[in-house]
């Protein structure tokens, strides 16, 4: 489907179509495909990405929510289509039917990417990898290092659970139309034995830490500590920013301490 095949962009869907062919030559390589990978791509639109993918996988599942698009993809051989809203789409379920770990790759809606990234958290054991064209400043938290102004809730919550390497960055006039803003390419790979911690807990403890980034973790995580008893040792003289986390890790598994500890 190339890029002059009469689909208007659609605002609301957030669709904004790679056009430079340098980039999504280099994207590809990062993304190494090979025959027989479950691979799945989260927003096709003309196939970009779609089409050499396939040409190295001779098969692959598109999540695609556009029913024109997707009416489009069904008639392409090897491809399977999910006509849906990503955030419904069973992802473990999918891996469950492929029967190996899915390969998960896409240009995410810019105006939704991260709860993508926070839905696909909870299928993490059942991902090999994850391959993301986000907005530049998303894939700079996800990557930030503690002390930095990036780190917060989304580099917590990432990086617990995943390798990230940020692989290319990308101008707005690759798109058509051009986004407004500058955007960038993640490698998200799951870590093998991440820690265990129960990650609802986890999350509203981050939440909590970082509800007032400018205020000592006293006055924010500290009350919500009080709040459920909480007695042990943790250094409150310091800002959110300034947790690794491992610490905020450690801090949710002693919260958890006797409790189920289930890991996504």
């Amino acid at each position: 489907m190339p890029a002059g095949s009469g689909h208007r962009p659609r605002k609301r869907f957030g669709q904004h179509f790679l056009v430079d062919d340098g980039l999504i030559h280099a994207i590809v390589r990062a993304i190494s495909p090979r025959p027989g990978d479950a691979l799945v791509e989260i927003g096709p639109g003309l196939g970009a990405l779609t089409q050499p993918l396939l040409e190295r996988t001779g098969r692959l599942t598109v999540v695609e929510l556009d029913r024109d698009l997707a009416a489009r993809w069904r008639a392409r051989q090897g491809v399977s289509v999910i006509e849906s809203d990503v955030l419904k789409v069973d992802f473990a379920a999918l891996a469950s039917t492929a029967g190996q770990p899915l390969r998960v790759v896409g240009n995410l809606p810019y105006n939704i990417s991260t709860p993508i990234l926070f839905h696909l958290l909870l299928a993490a054991a059942q991902v090999a990898d994850q391959h993301f064209m986000l907005q530049k400043e998303v894939v700079d938290r996800m990557v930030a290092a503690p002390c930095s102004k990036d780190y917060g809730r989304l580099s917590v919550m990432l990086q617990w659970r995943y390798d990230l390497e940020g692989l290319l960055d990308v101008p707005p006039q690759a798109f058509d139309p051009p986004p407004r803003v500058d955007s960038a390419v993640v490698r998200m790979t799951p870590l093998p034995v991440p820690a265990s911690v129960d990650p609802s807990l986890l999350q509203t403890l981050v939440a909590a830490a970082f509800s007032q980034r400018r205020k000592l973790l006293r006055h924010t995580l500290g009350r919500w500590l009080d709040g459920r008893g909480y007695g042990g040792a943790f250094d409150m003289q310091r800002r959110a920013e300034e947790v690794p986390v491992a610490e905020y890790v450690a801090l949710a598994r002693q919260l958890g301490a006797g409790l189920p500890t289930p890991v996504p």
